[in-house]
């Protein structure tokens, strides 16, 4: 275990490091960055030392998580930075081959972002199909 103040100081040194890092968009057919779909990473709660980071695409597919001492970790560990987690990015360009652009969303604004409640939407239809098809 480390000691807060050990903690503190890496935390600042990442954040510092990442600092000015662009969002990472794949664009093989050189489209408008604006008309690609969104993959949403986003603080999904806990607690200090145990925070949910999640992603989830723009039509309501689930892509991942990741568990994070603090949220100021998730833009990196998501795979929201560009250069950042490119085992996660073979995932994402296989959901969304004709491109995507990374968005991260932090806590205190998850529950009024009108995308990440757009796409739950979409996640708890596509669940509710599920069951109904697996039920009939």
């Amino acid at each position: 275990m480390t000691t807060e103040a050990a903690a503190a100081l890496y935390e600042a040194q990442h954040i510092y490091q990442m600092q000015g890092r662009p969002i990472a968009i794949y664009n093989p057919h050189d489209k408008p960055v604006s008309d690609l779909p969104v993959i949403y990473g986003f603080n999904n709660g806990g607690r200090p030392g145990w925070f949910s980071g999640a992603l989830i695409s723009q039509d309501g597919k689930w892509l991942g998580g990741h568990l994070c001492s603090s949220e100021a970790y998730m833009p990196h560990d998501l795979g929201i930075l560009e250069g950042s987690r490119p085992d996660r990015h073979e995932e994402f360009k296989e959901h969304y081959p004709d491109g995507y652009r990374m968005e991260f969303v932090g806590y205190d604004d998850v529950l009024s972002h009108e995308g990440i409640k757009k796409a739950a939407e979409l996640a708890d239809e596509k669940e509710k199909q599920a069951t109904s098809q697996s039920k009939g």
